[in-house]
């Protein structure tokens, strides 16, 4: 693979990554609600790790072609989404609910975290869109393994912007409760309203 067709990819990956959206909502309201982030990082890393196996597996491609997988993936997001936006709606998070964390949460946030990236279907079709578009049948590696790698090029983007993101709300709101929880409230409005036009975009196709 050329270097030059990797640092293409990784600017084109990392616009995409710094375009806020679920993955930011849910890593602005975990750095409010936990010690870390890392664990709802970690989560939505492995999310996207699952998307890039799948497109380098070439399975990708036959879901797309399935308007029914199609449709229940993005209402499962849809609805996971719906889920989490209404439960920090409910429960905004600040500063100081981390004192009162669950020692056993961490699988929870990492689950919730792959969810809120596995689940996304625009995530999904985005892989497959995308991906390909920078690989070389005639180079000397396999295409599935220049996907795999483009892939892991843009977990490592992922993970340097969605840790970012969570941490600095944390430190910036970290004294500011009620300014945290309007975000948080904003976090999880940002999330129903993604869900929201995902269901109606599958509506009207």
């Amino acid at each position: 693979m050329a270097v030059g067709t990797g640092a293409a990819f990784w600017a084109v990956s990392l616009l995409f990554v710094v375009t806020p959206g679920a993955d930011w909502a849910y890593a602005i309201a975990a750095g409010l609600r936990h010690r870390t982030v890392l664990p709802a990082v970690g989560g939505m890393l492995a999310g996207h790790l699952a998307a890039t196996a799948v497109v380098a597996a070439g399975v990708a491609a036959l879901v797309t072609r399935s308007p029914l997988v199609m449709a229940t993936l993005t209402v499962v997001g849809s609805v996971y989404l719906v889920w989490l936006g209404i439960g920090t709606l409910a429960r905004p998070a600040a500063p100081e609910a981390d004192r009162q964390q669950a020692a056993g949460s961490w699988m929870r946030q990492t689950a919730r975290g792959a969810g809120v990236s596995g689940l996304n279907p625009k995530v999904f079709l985005l892989f497959l869109a995308l991906l390909p578009q920078f690989t070389d049948s005639a180079a000397a590696w396999p295409v599935a393994v220049q996907i795999t790698v483009l892939g892991l090029v843009h977990v490592v983007n992922c993970a340097v912007v969605y840790t970012g993101v969570g941490a600095g709300a944390r430190l910036v709101l970290r004294a500011r409760p009620a300014a945290a929880r309007t975000v948080a409230r904003v976090s999880g409005a940002a999330m129903v309203g993604i869900a929201t036009f995902l269901l109606v975009e599958q509506l009207v196709a």
